[in-house]
């Protein structure tokens, strides 16, 4: 029996004049990768900030795991269990790409404020489990070799694999990657793609927003379309690709 991770329904949001997101919803269930498309300002990353906490909802219901959730700030998100990556890379460029990940897996850490000041047992045992967790999850976005590299000193690819594998160290139930692929070439792609599919093969959930429709057509098990805010269409990637709402959001009435 398949187990709901994420349910959102009626989520809107008005930006003064701009109805930005109108009664939009999803149901995503755990060990899938589901993708969220549109085009420019439909909607996908304002729902992502909505989600994630960083936009509050003028409307709308969550549930996480199947338990209500409320996303009213970021780090509640973090600890309800969702992680995100960014659009726009945002590593820590002056620590090392062991350090980065290591800052998401503090997240899930025990030893309070005392323990560090103090540098008890406790805490030292702790940290070195951090470590090593943080380096099995370099090893398995593919980056182990550049563990004491500074973030910034990579390349771009392997900054976004770092990204994931930050969002990795916190446990998440979800996992939210925005845009990806955004920026990265051919190769790069495959690989990534290859990281995703990994990742579902793993039983964990991830939720795309991507601009490479090739790409989240051949990656996603379930599909859903924004255009200007609105929910034009829901479901399996071959199905929504047919659907005359999608061909004429992405190429316009002429073609």
């Amino acid at each position: 029996m398949s187990e709901t991770i994420l349910k959102v329904a009626g989520v809107s949001k008005r930006f003064g004049g701009l109805q930005a997101l109108s009664d939009v919803g999803i149901h995503i269930e755990r060990g899938q990768v589901y993708g969220l498309i549109g085009p420019n300002g439909a909607g996908k990353t304002t729902f992502f900030n909505v989600l994630t906490g960083l936009y509050k909802p003028d409307s709308g219901t969550f549930e996480l795991a199947g338990k209500p959730y409320t996303p009213t700030a970021v780090h509640e998100v973090a600890k309800a269990g969702i992680a995100r990556t960014f659009q726009n890379i945002r590593l820590f460029p002056e620590m090392t790409a062991l350090e980065n990940v290591m800052v998401g897996r503090h997240s899930r850490t025990k030893s309070g404020l005392l323990g560090a000041v103090f540098r008890t047992p406790g805490f030292k045992q702790e940290e070195a489990a951090i470590a090593k967790r943080s380096r099995e999850l370099l090893e398995y976005v593919g980056i182990s070799k550049y563990a004491d590299f500074k973030a910034r000193t990579l390349s771009y690819g392997d900054q976004r694999r770092l990204e994931i594998a930050r969002a990795l160290a916190t446990d998440p139930q979800l996992i939210a990657l925005d845009e990806p692929a955004a920026g990265m070439n051919a190769t790069e792609k495959v690989h990534l793609r290859e990281l995703i599919d990994q990742i579902r093969k793993d039983n964990r959930t991830i939720l795309l927003i991507e601009h490479d429709v090739k790409l989240v057509m051949g990656l996603c098990d379930r599909v859903t379309v924004l255009d200007y805010g609105k929910q034009i269409a829901e479901g399996a990637p071959a199905e929504v690709q047919k659907n005359e709402k999608v061909i004429t959001a992405y190429l316009g009435t002429g073609h």
